[in-house]
């Protein structure tokens, strides 16, 4: 049974036969929900269900605190690196914010000026003072919860005599929670926060379908990559967010932000 399934999957009857399988680039099954390319205010092959605006609100730089623990667990259990290059990309394809550099490229930005300042570079560069673009805003994303398996139970799948047995495995979930936070950088207000979660299922057949042994062993749970519920939930997270600016109004407090509040103390 096996070796039919290899000739079926593989096309030469053994594991080997897989090695020259060619490599499909665009595969849809190594995406996650943030699909395609921004350039600009265009965006190519965005998510449908990503929210988008007509006009961008300002500027925005990303974020991420690098001493939570999170983003180390992240790195450990996913080789998940960082939660920025995902939120650029949805952002600049919403066109509801212009994405500003404030990471580690933002090095290189600081080197090209001091080139400029030693006369090494050409008259031409234009890497003069006065050019940089402030950021209106800082997004500050986190994950509150993300684990895998994190519930299900057992399913059968009929048909044929005996494909219950060999179908029948573990169903689990694989669930996440994130934050983002919005912040205005001239005042420090915090103008908006949002909530997002997202949740798939794995189905465990594989372990089963091979005899729970061997190749394919699953132990009945076939995993899928934790990063794609990750980015489902920041989406979510900034869909959540996008809506409650859309409709923005500022607080007020009676006196003016700042001048010592309305709670007093005897």
């Amino acid at each position: 049974m096996k070796r039919a399934l290899f000739a079926v999957l593989c096309g030469a009857g053994s594991l080997a036969g897989c090695q020259s399988m060619p490599v499909n680039m665009g595969d849809a099954s190594a995406k996650t929900v943030a699909t395609g390319a921004a350039g600009g205010a265009n965006a190519q092959n965005a998510n449908t269900q990503l929210e988008r605006c007509d006009k961008p609100l300002g500027t925005i730089a990303f974020v991420e605190e690098a001493n939570q623990p999170w983003l180390s667990e992240l790195y450990q259990q996913y080789r998940v690196q960082s939660t920025v290059p995902l939120l650029r990309l949805i952002v600049q394809q919403s066109n509801c914010f212009v994405v500003v550099e404030r990471g580690r490229a933002f090095n290189n930005m600081n080197m090209e000026r001091e080139l400029a300042k030693s006369g090494e570079l050409r008259s031409t560069s234009k890497m003069g003072k006065g050019q940089m673009v402030a950021a209106d805003y800082t997004a500050t994303p986190s994950i509150s919860f993300s684990q895998r398996g994190t519930g299900g139970g057992n399913i059968g799948l009929g048909g044929w005599a005996g494909a219950v047995t060999a179908l029948a495995g573990s169903v689990k979930s694989n669930e996440a929670s994130t934050m983002l936070l919005l912040t205005d950088n001239r005042s420090g207000v915090q103008l908006a926060a949002s909530e997002g979660s997202a949740k798939n299922w794995d189905f465990g057949i594989a372990g089963a379908m091979f005899g729970g042994s061997g190749w394919g062993s699953a132990g009945g749970f076939t995993n899928t990559p934790q990063g794609k519920v990750l980015a489902a939930a920041f989406m979510d997270s900034y869909n959540g967010l996008v809506r409650a600016v859309r409709n923005y109004r500022a607080q007020d407090v009676p006196g003016g932000l700042g001048n010592g509040g309305n709670l007093k103390v005897n």
